[in-house]
């Protein structure tokens, strides 16, 4: 069963800066494609760092500030005030960047942007080199795939080439991507897989299989009469 990886949603026409892009031309270019971060990568494409619109408001938001540092200043605070004063991208990126590499499948992408509070990551080959970037909104496409082809791919990768099921043994319906499955199955573990698998096909929501039977509980099996009275 093919598993859909940040290769299938992420976007390759990507704004990048390099790391001496000074700050106006840096704000400049963002507004006018209207993404909210751009990569810092250098003249092989490999990715330094990250400029966010939070990197760049640190400016704005200390202006008129005393340029003088506090004793006890905490950490964000003073990364903030050495952000406020840069000029160049190399001095307003957050660095080291949080990537991904290509081949990363969109539940491990999704893990990677919660566990490290980002919005998005870019997207690199084997030598670090930038090839797309991937955005929460990007992870969230696999779920606008069609009914059709989910009922599709739950049909021909799990009924047919997993389990090897018989025409009409399985009943799959799905909709608004949330999946039912109706029938019997000869086993119990069979029914278990097919719940299972369902669920990793890309824009599926949820599995239902209150109407899946079996014949035979092989998970569970009741204990034999003789084993029950020792």
């Amino acid at each position: 069963m093919r598993t859909w990886t940040v290769d299938d949603v992420m976007t390759t026409d990507v704004l990048t800066v390099g790391e001496s892009a000074p700050y106006r031309e840096i704000v400049d270019l963002m507004t006018g494609r209207r993404v909210s971060a751009v990569p810092v990568v250098d003249e092989f494409r490999r990715v330094l760092g990250v400029i966010s619109e939070a990197d760049l408001l640190h400016k704005v938001e200390l202006t008129g500030e005393s340029p003088g540092w506090r004793i006890f200043e905490g950490r964000r605070r003073h990364d903030a005030r050495v952000k406020a004063a840069g000029m160049i991208a190399y001095e307003l990126m957050t660095t080291p960047a949080v990537t991904v590499p290509a081949g990363t499948p969109l539940a491990a992408a999704a893990r990677r942007m919660s566990r490290e509070n980002v919005k998005r990551l870019p997207v690199t080959d084997d030598l670090g080199r930038l090839v797309g970037i991937v955005s929460r909104s990007d992870l969230l496409k696999v779920h606008l795939r069609p009914d059709g082809d989910i009922q599709r791919d739950i049909v021909r990768e799990v009924v047919e080439r997993v389990l090897t099921a018989q025409e009409g043994t399985l009943e799959v319906t799905v909709t608004d991507g949330m999946v039912e499955l109706a029938g019997r199955l000869d086993r119990r573990s069979s029914a278990e897989i097919a719940s299972r698998l369902a669920a990793r096909v890309p824009g599926v929501v949820d599995v239902v299989a209150d109407d899946l039977t079996y014949d035979f509980d092989d998970v569970d099996p009741a204990p034999s009469t003789s084993a029950a009275a020792g």
